[in-house]
């Protein structure tokens, strides 16, 4: 491999410069005919000589590029909830790059990558109004699915503990002796996770960790299945030789819908789980950003986010309403301990953290990866940046939107908006945050909306299912959101396939 000339690398750094200044794409999806021609260049044998960097750099631009989507270059990709990627984080995120540091061994005096992640982490704990000191387990995370794995990895060891409190003198941990010992020991025949419509997420994060996805179960209301139904979470959490989890949804990836509506919800959760020993997890993937409104406009979103700092952990997305690049997930616990007895290296002696004044862990310790990219520096630049009232600005105009359109749905008489409990449309527009979910009055037009919306190519929506039935959702998540622009497109594409 040869060092390549100054002039290609200047090529290259001005075609990047050049994607970050164009407008956004009309179009968010590639063509059919597109997708097949690049599919036809893509190489089918590894060749014994390289073509060299120069012609690979025209194979990807012109071959490979027009064939990638627009979900973070444009405003209008509403599905799944992505984020976009701002200004200040593109850039860094080249710089991470450039540098390529591992993020894995506090070494304070030779890089300041670890000082950086921990100061990132800092103000996002800040941001969210956490007090940073109540969280010293934090650590960035490949996205909200590895966070939760953390979270109930963390619960797990600590359900353990509270178990074997009073039962032997030794101490118990998953970490060292196995699940099946430990729980011998700890005199546990089952550990269980009580939620509320949990993303799918929380079942493979608890199939990994050998809890099983059946461990899994619901303790929602039956006229309101995402709230919490308290008389049968105390039942559950009484069960003779089980110890709980318990996840909090903040807030529901198909509806938006919070698990619990107040401070006082959260208060009697912690009271129950305190006189059970139970670990409270939250998965507050983007639910977890209403903490930044202020507005009373966003009354009850800041009502359904209060009381969240009573959690023993909690789980975040950065790449969905942060818009910092994939991939970045991050995690909050307010128990270190419960960290370094499940994550810990042991017998490493070479990745010993350096001599510091600091109390800053190596992340390899405290997290599943020992090699990590530098997620840090795009959050860290992003905060920076923007500050709090960039990203207040941000999510109140996400939520104009949201609002919007589902006020256009709420008067269409092709559409009807879902998850409808209050009786007056103020009500209704007042709970909406970030989730749109819909769905056509005919039902043959259902069957095939989010087929028909995509083909388009104008705006982009994700399918999914509601009450057995198929319904179509908006998650608005880009940093571009622009209402006075983008509610007519929304409004125009619904209106010409209907």
């Amino acid at each position: 491999m040869e060092v390549q000339s100054q002039e290609i690398f200047s090529q290259l750094a001005v075609e990047i410069a050049k994607i970050h200044m164009q407008p956004s794409p009309e179009d968010v999806l590639p063509s059919g005919d597109t997708l097949s021609n690049a599919r036809s260049k893509l190489q089918t044998r590894l060749p014994t000589k390289g073509v060299g960097l120069e012609e690979s750099i025209r194979h990807l631009r012109q071959d490979l590029v027009p064939a990638f989507n627009a979900s973070s270059r444009s405003p209008n990709y509403y599905g799944f909830v992505t984020g976009g990627v701002n200004q200040a984080a593109a850039l860094a995120d080249n710089l991470v790059t450039a540098f390529d540091q591992n993020v894995q061994v506090h070494l304070p005096n030779e890089t300041i990558a670890t000082d950086v992640e921990d100061r990132a982490l800092s103000l996002l704990c800040e941001l969210l109004n956490f007090e940073p000191s109540q969280w010293p387990h934090r650590i960035f995370t490949t996205g909200a699915t590895a966070a939760n794995v953390l979270g109930l990895a963390c619960g797990r060891e600590y359900v353990i503990a509270e178990a074997s409190a009073h039962r032997t003198d030794a101490e118990n941990s998953v970490g060292e002796v196995g699940i099946v010992e430990a729980m011998r020991r700890a005199g546990i025949d089952d550990i269980q996770i009580l939620t509320t419509v949990p993303h799918s997420s929380l079942s493979k994060a608890a199939s990994i960790l050998g809890l099983g996805r059946a461990s899994v179960k619901c303790v929602g209301r039956s006229d309101a299945p995402h709230k919490f139904d308290m008389q049968l979470l105390k039942k559950s959490l009484e069960l003779p030789g089980a110890a709980s989890i318990v996840v909090v949804s903040a807030s529901e990836v198909n509806t938006g819908v919070f698990a619990t509506s107040g401070l006082e919800e959260m208060q009697e959760l912690r009271k129950l789980c305190d006189m059970h020993g139970a670990w409270i997890h939250a998965d507050g993937a983007f639910g977890l950003f209403g903490r930044i409104l202020s507005s009373p406009a966003h009354s009850s979103i800041i009502e359904a986010c209060a009381g969240l700092e009573l959690a023993d952990s909690i789980t975040g997305d950065g790449h969905k309403l942060l818009n910092v690049p994939y991939d970045c997930g991050f995690f909050l616990s307010r128990h270190r301990a419960m960290a370094e007895r499940v994550f810990q290296n042991p017998n490493a002696a070479y990745l010993a953290s350096g001599n510091g004044p600091d109390t800053i862990m190596s992340p390899l310790n405290i997290g599943l990866e020992n090699s990590r990219r530098f997620r840090a520096l795009p959050v860290y630049a992003s905060l920076v940046a923007y500050g709090r009232d960039g990203y207040r600005d941000m999510l109140e105009r996400q939520i104009q939107l949201a609002r919007g359109i589902a006020q256009w749905i709420l008067e269409s008489s092709q559409y009807e908006l879902l998850l409808q409990k209050e009786t007056s449309p103020e009500d209704i527009l007042s709970g909406i945050f970030i989730i749109v979910l819909f769905r056509a009055k005919d039902e043959e037009v259902n069957k095939q909306l989010v087929d028909k919306i995509k083909a388009t190519r104008k705006i982009y929506v994700s399918g999914t299912s509601w009450e057995g039935r198929p319904a179509c959702r908006f998650a608005i998540s880009n940093w571009m959101t622009d209402v006075d622009r983008d509610l007519p497109v929304i409004e125009q594409v619904l209106q010409e396939i209907a």
